[in-house]
């Protein structure tokens, strides 16, 4: 029972409640308790109270850089303590060399899920989930620095491969990877607006002291 799976199929029903609200057929009735069902379950099953943080699948303590996307999606509002401290506890523990993991390791290192070897860089869509999560929860400028940071990793023609390895300095994994542009488009989007409101403010304040 993963708690990413478990969202996104909140997500499809959450949408789909939308579309009939919007005049588009369907048992609305039936899709809203289901969706309310999943949420109820995640919040219950998919928090770690002694973790202080959404986990990878019910039951565990292991993190999953995925659950960064609740927020995004709106799964839970920015502001939720529980969404706060699964954005803090990732930043801690999932973060190497300034770039998110996918997950944790075993000592083996391989995912004691999928049983895969570890050795491969750090997944960009992760930290642009984590830049995203660091700006809907009021940490602008740590998402915007990270954001800055992961532009720079662009190679000579502004592209971006699937992962990034800080060992060596390199772009690893299939290349290009739109997996990995779309959540810099996402990324982007979100800190211009928030910057386009931070204008806004100073020149209403600008206007007000003249």
């Amino acid at each position: 029972d993963f708690v990413n799976s478990k969202v996104m199929a909140w997500v499809a029903f959450d949408r789909a409640v939308s579309a009939t609200a919007a005049g588009q057929p369907g048992p609305a009735q039936r899709w809203r308790e289901l969706r309310d069902q999943i949420h109820a379950e995640v919040t219950e099953k998919g928090w770690n109270a002694e973790r202080g943080a959404f986990t990878q699948y019910y039951g565990s303590a292991t993190l999953d850089a995925s659950v960064l996307l609740m927020a995004q999606l709106g799964f839970l509002p920015p502001d939720d303590p529980r969404l706060v401290s699964t954005v803090d506890v990732i930043s801690r523990e999932l973060v190497s060399d300034g770039l998110v993991r996918r997950y944790q390791l075993s000592e083996d290192g391989k995912s004691a899920v999928d049983g895969l070897p570890g050795s491969e860089g750090a997944f960009l869509a992760c930290s642009f989930w984590l830049a995203d999560a660091l700006h809907l929860t009021g940490r602008a400028q740590e998402a915007t620095e990270l954001f800055e940071r992961l532009l720079g990793l662009r190679n000579d023609v502004g592209l971006l491969s699937e992962e990034y390895d800080p060992r060596y300095g390199r772009l690893v994994g299939n290349m290009p990877q739109a997996f990995s542009h779309m959540p810099l488009i996402q990324t982007a989007l979100n800190l211009e607006s928030h910057a386009g409101q931070h204008r806004r403010h100073l020149a209403r304040r600008s206007h007000d002291v003249a």
